[in-house]
């Protein structure tokens, strides 16, 4: 039996995601290790969604003494690692070393939802889940979820949007002001009976990450692909560019469908971001299936998407 864990890290949910199996300890490839697979850790481990993956090179003595990694690919949708195909992969002369980190939200998670960034609202205190009632939370307490968990700003607020949900209703009525960091750092008022009524379990839908963005083109809605990762926005590799990937940056970017994918020699020495894409063209956001890498790439992604400007400042409905 495989479990997971997340090490290096003084927290219990954020950390570098190894396997245990037959006693031991492995660690776990950054090769199709992307938010869906980071997902399914923080499901397993019971620390809510997964907010970021980001990935280091490792320096030789943190790298050394490893016959093997294991390669995890998940769907999303698994309720544990053991449930994602797996291979381990030795490490020959040529490897490059790359660890991954994994950050949860632990407290705060959204479920049964469309993608990773909608579904009904769950809170953890005490260790314990529980729903949270449409009339103990606003649009400044949606604000912060959404930012908690990387997802953008508010769309969608709405009580059963994604199902009832079998946990008990938390006593908690949030009044944050829109501007925490974590639902659990805002004020609250406890109740002590609280009568939330069938079909009052929140449900919240958020924008997405503003994570990619088209520059150089006619419009916001063409150009070359550019990602926002560990603080800046560079240009992203096309060693692996096709319509799939093409069609999850405009469905992200709101701008229709993909017309054209390609690549584009850069004009500049500035490394972009080299990342491994595994998309089926259906996600809401690159991210969920791409895998930052560290290769070296002569080529940059470009896309020309059938829109042209689209309302960039949605409002919650």
């Amino acid at each position: 039996m495989i479990e997971v864990r997340l090490a290096d890290s003084d927290e219990q949910c954020s950390g570098t995601p190894k396997v245990l199996s037959m006693e031991i300890l492995t660690d776990v490839s950054s090769r199709s290790f992307d938010l869906r697979a980071a997902m399914v850790v923080c499901r397993e481990l019971d620390c809510g969604n997964a907010v970021r993956v980001t990935t280091a090179r490792q320096t030789s003595e943190e790298g050394r003494n490893r016959g093997y990694v294991q390669m995890i690919d998940c769907t999303g949708h698994e309720s544990a690692v053991s449930q994602c195909q797996q291979q381990q992969i030795s490490l020959d002369s040529g490897f490059v070393s790359i660890r991954t980190r994994v950050v949860c939200s632990e407290s705060v998670r959204l479920v049964d939802g469309d993608g990773f960034c909608s579904g009904r609202l769950e809170v953890k205190t005490n260790q314990s889940w529980s729903r949270v009632c449409e009339t103990d939370f606003d649009r400044q307490d949606a604000e912060v979820v959404c930012r908690e968990l990387g997802c953008g700003t508010p769309l969608t607020l709405q009580g059963e949007l994604f199902g009832e949900g079998t946990h008990p209703f938390g006593t908690k009525e949030f009044q944050c002001k829109g501007t925490e960091e974590h639902l659990l750092t805002c004020s609250a008022s406890t109740r002590e009976e609280h009568t939330c009524t069938h079909g009052k379990a929140v449900g919240l839908a958020c924008s997405g990450p503003r994570d990619v963005r088209l520059v150089g083109g006619d419009s916001r809605c063409a150009g070359t692909v550019e990602m926002f990762h560990s603080g800046e926005w560079r240009e992203l590799n096309g060693e692996a560019w096709f319509r799939r990937e093409a069609a999850v940056v405009c469905r992200q970017l709101d701008c229709g469908s993909a017309v054209v994918a390609n690549v584009k020699r850069p004009l500049s020495s500035e490394p972009g971001w080299s990342v491994a894409t595994d998309c089926g063209g259906s996600e809401p956001a690159l991210r969920e299936c791409a895998t930052f890498v560290h290769l070296q790439t002569e080529v940059l992604a470009a896309v020309t998407c059938s829109g042209t400007s689209s309302d960039e400042n949605k409002e919650l409905i």
